[in-house]
Protein backbone atom coordinates (compact mmCIF):
# COMPACT_ATOMS: atom_id res chain seq x y z
CA UNK A 1 0.00 0.00 0.00
CA UNK A 2 2.81 2.40 0.93
CA UNK A 3 4.80 1.72 -2.23
CA UNK A 4 1.66 2.11 -4.32
CA UNK A 5 0.96 5.48 -2.72
CA UNK A 6 4.57 6.56 -3.28
CA UNK A 7 4.32 5.50 -6.93
CA UNK A 8 1.10 7.47 -7.50
CA UNK A 9 2.60 10.49 -5.72
CA UNK A 10 5.67 10.33 -7.96
CA UNK A 11 3.58 10.11 -11.15
CA UNK A 12 1.29 12.94 -10.04
CA UNK A 13 4.24 15.16 -9.10
CA UNK A 14 5.95 14.59 -12.45
CA UNK A 15 2.73 15.41 -14.31
CA UNK A 16 2.09 18.54 -12.24
CA UNK A 17 5.64 19.89 -12.65
CA UNK A 18 5.60 19.19 -16.40
CA UNK A 19 2.25 20.99 -16.78
CA UNK A 20 3.55 23.91 -14.72
CA UNK A 21 6.67 24.27 -16.88
CA UNK A 22 4.65 24.21 -20.10
CA UNK A 23 2.19 26.75 -18.67
CA UNK A 24 5.07 28.97 -17.60
CA UNK A 25 6.68 28.71 -21.03
CA UNK A 26 3.52 29.63 -22.96
CA UNK A 27 2.01 31.99 -20.37
CA UNK A 28 2.52 35.03 -22.58
CA UNK A 29 1.20 33.23 -25.65
CA UNK A 30 2.14 30.56 -28.15
CA UNK A 31 4.35 32.79 -30.30
CA UNK A 32 6.56 34.11 -27.46
CA UNK A 33 6.84 30.56 -26.11
CA UNK A 34 7.95 29.18 -29.46
CA UNK A 35 10.41 32.05 -29.80
CA UNK A 36 11.92 31.17 -26.42
CA UNK A 37 12.24 27.55 -27.56
CA UNK A 38 13.95 28.66 -30.79
CA UNK A 39 16.39 30.90 -28.90
CA UNK A 40 17.23 28.05 -26.55
CA UNK A 41 17.92 25.65 -29.43
CA UNK A 42 20.16 28.23 -31.09
CA UNK A 43 22.25 28.80 -27.96
CA UNK A 44 25.55 27.06 -27.25
CA UNK A 45 24.62 26.37 -23.61
CA UNK A 46 21.80 24.03 -24.64
CA UNK A 47 23.93 21.92 -26.95
CA UNK A 48 26.84 21.74 -24.50
CA UNK A 49 24.44 20.55 -21.81
CA UNK A 50 22.83 18.18 -24.32
CA UNK A 51 26.21 16.50 -24.88
CA UNK A 52 26.80 16.36 -21.11
CA UNK A 53 23.37 14.79 -20.52
CA UNK A 54 24.01 12.27 -23.30
CA UNK A 55 27.33 11.13 -21.82
CA UNK A 56 26.05 11.19 -18.23
CA UNK A 57 23.01 9.06 -19.07
CA UNK A 58 25.15 6.52 -20.91
CA UNK A 59 27.31 6.27 -17.78
CA UNK A 60 24.26 5.99 -15.53
CA UNK A 61 22.51 3.49 -17.79
CA UNK A 62 25.56 1.28 -17.88
CA UNK A 63 26.43 1.40 -14.17
CA UNK A 64 23.22 2.34 -12.37
CA UNK A 65 24.97 5.41 -10.95
CA UNK A 66 27.08 8.36 -11.95
CA UNK A 67 24.65 10.74 -13.72
CA UNK A 68 24.95 13.50 -11.13
CA UNK A 69 28.70 13.17 -10.56
CA UNK A 70 29.46 13.10 -14.30
CA UNK A 71 27.14 16.01 -15.17
CA UNK A 72 28.31 18.14 -12.23
CA UNK A 73 31.97 17.56 -13.15
CA UNK A 74 31.30 18.79 -16.69
CA UNK A 75 29.30 21.82 -15.55
CA UNK A 76 31.96 22.87 -13.05
CA UNK A 77 34.51 22.51 -15.83
CA UNK A 78 32.38 24.82 -17.98
CA UNK A 79 32.57 27.50 -15.26
CA UNK A 80 29.27 27.03 -13.40
CA UNK A 81 29.23 27.77 -9.67
CA UNK A 82 28.70 24.79 -7.32
CA UNK A 83 25.18 25.98 -6.43
CA UNK A 84 24.09 26.50 -10.05
CA UNK A 85 25.69 23.23 -11.17
CA UNK A 86 23.96 21.27 -8.40
CA UNK A 87 20.61 23.00 -8.99
CA UNK A 88 20.76 22.34 -12.75
CA UNK A 89 21.66 18.69 -12.29
CA UNK A 90 18.96 18.05 -9.69
CA UNK A 91 16.19 19.74 -11.67
CA UNK A 92 17.14 17.58 -14.64
CA UNK A 93 17.46 14.45 -12.46
CA UNK A 94 13.96 15.07 -11.12
CA UNK A 95 12.43 13.68 -14.31
CA UNK A 96 14.82 10.76 -14.88
CA UNK A 97 14.69 9.68 -11.23
CA UNK A 98 10.90 9.79 -11.20
CA UNK A 99 10.52 7.58 -14.25
CA UNK A 100 13.22 5.22 -12.99
CA UNK A 101 11.64 4.94 -9.54
CA UNK A 102 8.18 4.16 -10.93
CA UNK A 103 9.67 1.47 -13.19
CA UNK A 104 11.53 -0.18 -10.30
CA UNK A 105 8.40 -0.14 -8.12
CA UNK A 106 6.25 -1.65 -10.88
CA UNK A 107 8.82 -4.41 -11.50
CA UNK A 108 8.98 -5.35 -7.82
CA UNK A 109 12.57 -4.20 -7.35
CA UNK A 110 11.83 -2.02 -4.30
CA UNK A 111 12.16 -3.50 -0.80
CA UNK A 112 9.75 -1.54 1.42
CA UNK A 113 11.77 -1.53 4.65
CA UNK A 114 15.01 -0.45 2.97
CA UNK A 115 13.16 2.22 0.99
CA UNK A 116 11.70 3.69 4.19
CA UNK A 117 15.05 3.61 5.99
CA UNK A 118 16.63 5.61 3.17
CA UNK A 119 13.79 8.06 2.50
CA UNK A 120 13.73 10.55 5.40
CA UNK A 121 17.48 10.62 6.25
CA UNK A 122 18.34 11.06 2.57
CA UNK A 123 15.96 14.02 2.21
CA UNK A 124 17.26 15.63 5.43
CA UNK A 125 20.85 15.23 4.28
CA UNK A 126 19.96 16.83 0.94
CA UNK A 127 18.41 19.89 2.61
CA UNK A 128 21.48 20.29 4.81
CA UNK A 129 23.73 20.07 1.75
CA UNK A 130 21.73 22.75 -0.08
CA UNK A 131 21.95 25.07 2.94
CA UNK A 132 25.74 24.66 2.98
CA UNK A 133 26.36 25.12 -0.75
CA UNK A 134 24.14 28.23 -0.91
CA UNK A 135 25.52 29.88 2.23
CA UNK A 136 29.22 29.60 1.38
CA UNK A 137 30.87 31.89 -1.15
CA UNK A 138 31.03 30.21 -4.58
CA UNK A 139 34.74 30.93 -5.05
CA UNK A 140 35.54 29.37 -1.69
CA UNK A 141 33.26 26.39 -2.30
CA UNK A 142 34.46 25.49 -5.80
CA UNK A 143 37.81 23.87 -4.81
CA UNK A 144 36.14 21.75 -2.13
CA UNK A 145 33.42 20.51 -4.49
CA UNK A 146 35.99 19.76 -7.21
CA UNK A 147 38.12 17.87 -4.68
CA UNK A 148 35.09 15.88 -3.53
CA UNK A 149 34.22 14.92 -7.11
CA UNK A 150 37.84 13.87 -7.73
CA UNK A 151 37.66 11.63 -4.66
CA UNK A 152 34.40 10.16 -5.94
CA UNK A 153 36.17 9.35 -9.21
CA UNK A 154 38.95 7.58 -7.31
CA UNK A 155 36.31 5.73 -5.28
CA UNK A 156 34.69 4.46 -8.47
CA UNK A 157 38.10 3.31 -9.76
CA UNK A 158 38.71 1.45 -6.50
CA UNK A 159 35.26 -0.15 -6.75
CA UNK A 160 36.30 -1.76 -10.03
CA UNK A 161 38.75 -3.98 -8.14
CA UNK A 162 36.49 -4.79 -5.20
CA UNK A 163 35.08 -8.28 -4.87
CA UNK A 164 31.41 -8.23 -3.86
CA UNK A 165 30.12 -10.34 -1.02
CA UNK A 166 26.56 -11.61 -0.70
CA UNK A 167 24.71 -11.72 2.60
CA UNK A 168 21.15 -12.28 3.71
CA UNK A 169 21.12 -10.00 6.77
CA UNK A 170 19.45 -6.60 6.58
CA UNK A 171 21.84 -3.70 5.88
CA UNK A 172 23.16 -1.90 8.96
CA UNK A 173 23.34 1.86 9.33
CA UNK A 174 21.27 2.44 6.17
CA UNK A 175 19.81 5.66 7.62
CA UNK A 176 23.22 7.13 8.42
CA UNK A 177 24.46 6.16 4.97
CA UNK A 178 21.44 7.86 3.36
CA UNK A 179 22.01 11.01 5.44
CA UNK A 180 25.61 11.18 4.19
CA UNK A 181 24.60 10.32 0.61
CA UNK A 182 21.91 13.01 0.48
CA UNK A 183 24.30 15.61 1.87
CA UNK A 184 27.17 14.98 -0.54
CA UNK A 185 24.73 14.63 -3.45
CA UNK A 186 23.35 18.13 -2.83
CA UNK A 187 26.78 19.69 -2.26
CA UNK A 188 28.52 18.09 -5.22
CA UNK A 189 25.62 17.78 -7.65
CA UNK A 190 25.87 13.99 -7.48
CA UNK A 191 27.00 11.14 -5.27
CA UNK A 192 23.83 9.45 -4.04
CA UNK A 193 24.39 6.36 -6.19
CA UNK A 194 28.15 6.01 -5.70
CA UNK A 195 27.82 6.51 -1.93
CA UNK A 196 24.64 4.58 -1.11
CA UNK A 197 24.28 1.96 -3.85
CA UNK A 198 27.97 1.07 -3.99
CA UNK A 199 28.26 0.72 -0.22
CA UNK A 200 25.15 -1.42 0.20
CA UNK A 201 25.84 -3.69 -2.78
CA UNK A 202 29.53 -3.89 -1.92
CA UNK A 203 28.58 -4.98 1.60
CA UNK A 204 26.73 -7.96 0.15
CA UNK A 205 23.11 -6.83 -0.06
CA UNK A 206 20.93 -8.12 -2.88
CA UNK A 207 21.79 -5.98 -5.95
CA UNK A 208 18.31 -6.02 -7.51
CA UNK A 209 16.33 -4.81 -4.51
CA UNK A 210 19.13 -2.51 -3.35
CA UNK A 211 19.38 -0.72 -6.69
CA UNK A 212 15.59 -0.52 -6.97
CA UNK A 213 15.10 0.81 -3.44
CA UNK A 214 17.94 3.33 -3.69
CA UNK A 215 16.74 4.52 -7.10
CA UNK A 216 13.17 5.07 -5.90
CA UNK A 217 14.37 6.86 -2.77
CA UNK A 218 16.57 9.05 -4.97
CA UNK A 219 13.50 10.67 -6.52
CA UNK A 220 12.40 11.99 -3.12
CA UNK A 221 15.96 13.07 -2.26
CA UNK A 222 16.13 14.91 -5.60
CA UNK A 223 12.70 16.46 -4.96
CA UNK A 224 13.90 17.75 -1.57
CA UNK A 225 17.07 19.12 -3.15
CA UNK A 226 15.35 20.85 -6.08
CA UNK A 227 12.65 22.30 -3.80
CA UNK A 228 15.29 23.65 -1.40
CA UNK A 229 17.20 25.33 -4.22
CA UNK A 230 13.96 26.88 -5.51
CA UNK A 231 12.94 28.18 -2.08
CA UNK A 232 16.39 29.72 -1.66
CA UNK A 233 16.01 31.42 -5.07
CA UNK A 234 18.78 29.39 -6.68
CA UNK A 235 17.66 28.02 -10.03
CA UNK A 236 19.48 26.11 -12.67
CA UNK A 237 20.12 27.80 -15.99
CA UNK A 238 17.09 26.68 -17.99
CA UNK A 239 18.89 26.12 -21.32
CA UNK A 240 21.33 23.92 -19.40
CA UNK A 241 18.51 22.05 -17.65
CA UNK A 242 16.69 21.55 -20.96
CA UNK A 243 19.87 20.26 -22.59
CA UNK A 244 20.57 17.82 -19.76
CA UNK A 245 17.02 16.45 -19.92
CA UNK A 246 16.99 16.17 -23.73
CA UNK A 247 20.39 14.47 -23.89
CA UNK A 248 19.51 12.09 -21.08
CA UNK A 249 16.15 11.12 -22.59
CA UNK A 250 17.74 10.48 -25.98
CA UNK A 251 20.55 8.35 -24.51
CA UNK A 252 18.39 6.29 -22.14
CA UNK A 253 17.08 3.71 -24.66
CA UNK A 254 20.53 3.17 -26.18
CA UNK A 255 22.77 3.28 -23.10
CA UNK A 256 22.65 -0.43 -22.33
CA UNK A 257 23.09 -1.40 -26.00
CA UNK A 258 26.04 0.97 -26.50
CA UNK A 259 27.82 -0.33 -23.43
CA UNK A 260 26.81 -3.99 -23.71
CA UNK A 261 30.14 -5.04 -25.20
CA UNK A 262 32.22 -3.53 -22.37
CA UNK A 263 32.85 -5.29 -19.08
CA UNK A 264 31.56 -3.62 -15.87
CA UNK A 265 35.13 -3.35 -14.57
CA UNK A 266 36.31 -1.52 -17.70
CA UNK A 267 33.32 0.82 -17.56
CA UNK A 268 34.01 1.64 -13.93
CA UNK A 269 37.65 2.39 -14.71
CA UNK A 270 36.78 4.60 -17.69
CA UNK A 271 34.16 6.56 -15.75
CA UNK A 272 36.36 6.87 -12.67
CA UNK A 273 39.29 8.22 -14.68
CA UNK A 274 37.00 10.61 -16.61
CA UNK A 275 35.46 12.09 -13.44
CA UNK A 276 38.83 12.31 -11.68
CA UNK A 277 40.52 14.12 -14.60
CA UNK A 278 37.63 16.57 -15.04
CA UNK A 279 37.49 17.33 -11.33
CA UNK A 280 41.25 17.74 -10.97
CA UNK A 281 41.19 20.15 -13.91
CA UNK A 282 38.44 22.18 -12.20
CA UNK A 283 40.36 22.06 -8.91
CA UNK A 284 43.55 23.37 -10.51
CA UNK A 285 41.67 26.23 -12.16
CA UNK A 286 39.93 27.08 -8.88
CA UNK A 287 43.13 27.32 -6.84
CA UNK A 288 45.25 28.93 -9.57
Amino acid sequence: MLLRAATWFTAATLAAITAFLFARLFLAGVQPGMQAVAETLQGGAFWSAFAVGLVAQIVDGALGMGYGVTAASFLLGMGATPAVASASVHIAKFFTCGVSGIAHAKLGNVERRLFLRLLVPGALGAVAGVLLVTRVDAAAMRPWVAAYLALMGLYIIAKAWRRMRRRAAAPRHAGKLALCGGFVDAVGGGGWGPVVTSTLVGAGNDPRTTIGSVSFAEFFVTLATAASFTLLAVEGTWPVVAGLVAGGVLAAPFAARLCRGLSPRLLLLLVGFLITLLSLSSLLRAIA
